[in-house]
């Protein structure tokens, strides 16, 4: 229950003109409705040693008109500051950034419209959000230390302004920001941040570099230069430049694509083009390149550029339990299904594609933990995440998160799931749900799928894929789940034109549940199946349409191959990790239990798997094709044949050569001509001698195999002796220096011995300086015990010695008061003349001695007397103090009046009348236990509520009087009433209300006792 505080008058605050002489700067307040905005907004967030930062930054920036209207030589931005500021005391931000700019300088008021050219400052004890071009103020709800203003502006910017939102991370501890930067990125915005080396301190700017997202890593004074150009490439003229020709963009973008596809292995030809677009031209805004030809030789020169173009177009907005009703429908729907259904010990698998850095799987991984916490059951739960991008796994695997996360978490299973970093910046997730995540890279469009899967969770990873992708992943989730499994995707996702796959479960939250009736051929995850019954490649090629002429290159090359051919392959380095896969290799290769990869070795299945690593071995140290002829292996429960060819292949973007894995299936016929010595061979034996001569050869072709697996294996062994033993003399080679510096440490320290007895002699010799100073220190102790105070010094004779300046707001001394005593000086206090008899006491006693005295002027202090002391313990006098302690007298009085209303506050919580406080319009203030009790509707739901929701319609007119005769502080007798209970039954009540003043005596509030009638 609150009790709800006496509303305090809101002051004016005078409109000043304040102007230095080199600014002239002025702050004003904003014009009421400016032309909609249509320039960009800088979004500029710091903490600890944010002004030095910002009077480096705005200092920089071109002189601007002032005016307000975008006009002259400005920036053409409106730049908003989000500073961390003490809530309970008045800025001055916007005055002190004003003495380095000429730009209009506001603090904002809710509502406020932005212009360009100007800046706007966030003012204390608020969250602001940017939405429609105008910014608005909102009371925080993180508790005080635990706000994130920073990463709430920038968020709320990122979605109003997307490509045009910038970020900029100055100054400041902790991580707040970081969360931020995320979402302007995912926009496709722009993002600076402070070089370490220029701020003070670089925790915040620390936090957002490591999330990889950063454009610019500047000084501010660098930044306005930087940030003027990019945004004249951006948003301005040269903008239309980059979009003059459609065609000549579409094809300069297959020059990206296939730079893309050299240096990363991805192909991103098949994601939407306006995504690819936004993204290549922000690029090309950062290195401000005006024609996309130059820009493709720009990538051509740099591969650096390859590289962050890649990390640009994988940028996705995550954060934990993003989209929280989608999160709760899929707890309440899928994830308590899933686990009633299952028997205690049983397996749940879950694949999250395109994880990014983890915080969806992980936010999956503790809804599952939940739900079986619940049950009171175990089971094996295992969540694997896959994404494209290997810097986002790292991170995903570390499981280290800022502190901002917080946000997104609610604080019970941030206690419980998740581990403070010393600091308290960061956040580990707890080993309890990290054990149940396995994180690999992995492209979704081109890698073998998991299977037998019961939840699938792809959330916002469609939505950046052209028609074609979403018609081939759709079936490849539905080949990967379990029959009954469950697809969630992403709020502007769906299953599309395969509605005959997935049922729908819940619309709005994006859930489906896989069917499982027979799915036609066409509808089949080709790419990573084995073959079905009947001419697979055939009937595909037959059901594509007769429009899809204009197939890529690759494409028609691939289907021809497997037209004419039926061998199938990898393209794999020399460790085996696979690059690219061609054709069905399901039937020969297969997911490997344990953490997801893709390596061809782990991957081989019985038959191959020995003779794989011997032949990959073998074509890798002699760099020479490889054949193994009619290799047995388990397929489906049976056995086919396969010849083996490993062929060496041009080397990659790296450097890294590589080697073509082909796997050619070999015909019953051929296997048993093989086996039995050719046709020759087989036309004088009979039926029976065949079989067992193919079994021999086939036996034998084992053993061979066997053997040279054996001899290869051998030879590593060998190689790996003679590595461990050069290791082991460059370790003997190491202790040996070792030791010798061992032998020096100890000269040095027989060296730092005798300079050590010389600077004992030298401190013996600085002994007798310090006597020296010891009368000066006296002073100074006394002096400083008084620091910030008014203090005399008085002899035993009571004679003025010193004195500070404070002390004339107390007593008025004057320099030539000095000798006097201070009997002889008139002061400003009242009620208070025995100054002199209490000094005397003192001296006499050695009794420090305390009392409170009020000056004329109002203020309160508190007076100290002491004696004042010397080293050697002597007394020489007495120091008088007086320390202002009005504000302390203040919040004591407030204090106690805290504790009335504690009393009070108890009162109504143990009171058996219901208690209840409204405003002048009825809305509900205070509601104690009692009325819950008698009306039904809790606290939380009765604040939301109206008195006259409570009053039956025949009783409002009086109601209404009651708050119009008390609202003129009449007086009130206690009267009989109604009130309606949350379950609809009328009580007749007794009431008793009574009117709440301000300090001013006008009404604000009415409190009523009222008893049910029994």
């Amino acid at each position: 229950m609150t009790v709800p505080k006496k509303p305090a008058a809101k002051k004016a605050v005078p409109k000043k003109n304040r102007a230095t002489a080199a600014a002239q700067a002025t702050v004003l307040q904003a014009p009421a409705q400016p032309e909609p905005p249509v320039f960009p907004i800088v979004g500029i967030g710091a903490s600890a040693g944010g002004l030095a930062a910002f009077e480096a930054f705005f200092s920089a920036i071109p002189n601007s008109s002032g005016s307000g209207s975008g006009s002259g030589s400005g920036s053409g931005m409106a730049f908003v500051i989000v500073q961390h500021l003490a809530p309970d005391h008045k800025s001055i931000l916007s005055e002190l950034i004003a003495r380095y700019t000429r730009m209009q300088v506001f603090e904002v008021e809710d509502g406020m419209v932005v212009q360009p050219d100007c800046a706007y400052i966030i003012p204390p004890n608020h969250d602001m959000a940017f939405l429609n071009g105008a910014l608005h103020l909102l009371k925080p709800t993180a508790p005080r230390g635990q706000r994130l203003p920073i990463d709430f502006f920038f968020r709320s910017l990122a979605q109003d302004q997307r490509a045009r939102a910038i970020g900029i991370v100055l100054s400041g501890t902790g991580s707040d920001g970081t969360q931020g930067v995320r979402a302007i990125k995912g926009e496709g915005g722009m993002v600076m941040v402070q070089s370490f080396d220029s701020t003070q301190y670089d925790g915040m700017p620390r936090s957002a570099v490591a999330t990889g997202m950063v454009d610019f890593v500047l000084p501010p004074a660098e930044m306005p230069a930087q940030l003027i150009a990019y945004v004249a490439h951006a948003f301005g003229k040269n903008k239309s430049a980059i979009n003059a020709s459609g065609l000549m963009i579409d094809e300069a973008l297959k020059k990206i694509f296939v730079l893309l596809r050299a240096q990363t292995g991805h192909d991103f030809s098949e994601y939407k083009q306006k995504t690819i677009n936004r993204r290549v031209e922000r690029r090309m805004a950062v290195h401000q390149i005006e024609q996309v030809d130059d820009y493709i030789q720009f990538l051509r020169k740099t591969p650096s550029e390859v590289q962050a173009l890649f990390h640009d177009l994988l940028i996705g907005v995550t954060n934990f339990f993003r989209d929280p009703e989608a999160f709760q429908a899929l707890q309440e729907e899928v994830i308590v299904r899933l686990l009633s259904n299952k028997p205690v010990g049983a397996t749940i698998r879950v694949w999250v594609p395109g994880c990014s850095t983890g915080e969806e799987a992980y936010s999956v991984a503790i809804l599952l933990q939940e739900r079986m916490d619940a049950l009171k059951s175990s089971f094996k739960l295992v969540v694997f995440a896959t994404d494209i991008d290997s810097r986002a796994i790292e991170q995903a695997r570390a499981g280290i998160y800022p502190a901002s996360i917080a946000a997104d978490i609610s604080s019970e299973r941030l206690t419980r799931f998740f581990v403070e970093e010393p600091g308290g910046a960061f956040f580990r997730i707890s080993k309890l749900i990290r054990d149940i995540l396995v994180f690999s890279e992995q492209n979704v469009i081109k890698d073998p799928p998991f299977s037998k899967l019961d939840l699938i969770s792809c959330r916002n990873l469609l939505i950046y894929m052209g028609p074609e992708l979403h018609r081939k992943l759709i079936p490849l989730f539905h080949y990967a789940l379990n029959p009954g499994g469950f697809l969630f995707l992403g709020s502007s996702e769906s299953v599309g034109d395969h509605q005959k796959l997935f049922a729908t479960i819940n619309r709005t939250a994006k859930l489906y549940q896989r069917k499982d009736e027979g799915i036609p051929q066409r509808l089949s995850v080709a790419r990573f199946l084995p073959p079905v019954t009947g001419n697979g490649a055939a009937s595909r090629t037959a059901a594509k349409p007769a429009g899809e002429s204009s197939a890529k290159l690759r494409e028609l090359t691939e289907l021809t191959l497997l037209q004419q051919y039926s061998a199938v392959g990898a393209l794999v380095n020399g460790h085996g990790d696979i690059v690219y896969l061609h054709g069905r290799t399901g039937q020969y290769l297969e997911p490997a239990a344990g953490e997801a990869g893709l390596n061809i070795l782990k991957m081989a299945r019985q038959g191959l798997r020995t003779a794989l690593p011997a032949a990959l071995h073998k074509a890798v140290a002699r760099n020479e094709l490889v054949s193994r002829p009619a290799v047995r292996v388990r397929t489906n429960g049976d056995y086919s044949s396969v010849n083996l060819i490993i062929r060496p292949v041009a080397a990659d973007a790296a450097g890294q050569p590589m080697f073509l894995v082909i796997l050619e299936p070999v015909t019953q016929k051929s296997a048993t001509e093989a086996a039995a010595g050719g046709p020759a061979q087989r036309a004088g034996t009979s039926g029976d001698a065949r079989k067992i001569n193919t079994q021999v050869a086939a036996l034998r072709q084992e053993l061979r195999d066997k053997e040279e697996y054996l001899q290869t294996t051998t030879e590593e062994l060998e190689t790996t002796n003679e590595e461990l033993k050069s290791a082991n003399e460059e370790m003997q080679s190491i202790n040996e220096e070792m030791q010798s510096a061992n032998e020096e440490l100890e000269t040095s320290r027989e060296e730092l011995q005798s300079v050590n007895e010389e600077l004992a002699t030298v401190n013996a010799e600085l002994q007798g300086k310090v006597t020296d100073l010891s009368q000066a220190n006296n002073d100074m102790n006394n002096l400083l015990a008084g620091t910030g105070v008014g203090t005399i010094f008085v002899d035993h004779q009571l004679c003025i010695q010193r004195f500070t300046p404070a002390i004339t707001q107390v007593i008025n001394l004057i320099a030539t008061d000095v000798g006097r005593p201070v009997g002889h000086i008139v002061s400003n206090l009242t009620d208070y003349n025995h100054l002199v008899e209490d000094v005397q006491q003192v001296l006499d006693t050695l009794l420090p001695r305390e009392i409170e005295v009020q000056a004329k002027s109002g203020k309160w202090f508190l007076l100290r007397i002491r004696p004042y002391r010397t080293l050697d313990n002597v007394i020489e006098g007495a120091v008088i103090t007086f320390f202002d302690f009005t504000e302390m007298k203040q919040a004591r009085e407030a204090l106690q009046d805290a504790e009335s209303l504690r009393r009070l506050a108890v009162v109504m919580t143990d009171s058996r009348d219901a208690m209840l406080v409204q405003d002048l319009e009825g809305r509900i203030l205070c509601w104690n236990p009692a009325a819950t009790r008698s009306y039904g509707w809790s606290e939380a739901e009765a604040m939301a509520l109206n008195i006259r929701e409570l009053i039956p319609p025949a009783g409002q007119d009086q109601a209404q009087a009651v708050v119009q005769q008390l609202a003129r502080s009449e007086h009130l007798q206690p009267f009989q009433s109604e009130r309606l209970t949350k379950d609809g039954r009328t009580l007749k009540i007794s009431l008793t209300a009574t009117a709440l003043v301000n300090e001013s005596g006008a009404v604000y509030a009415i409190a009523t006792t009222e008893r049910t009638d029994t």
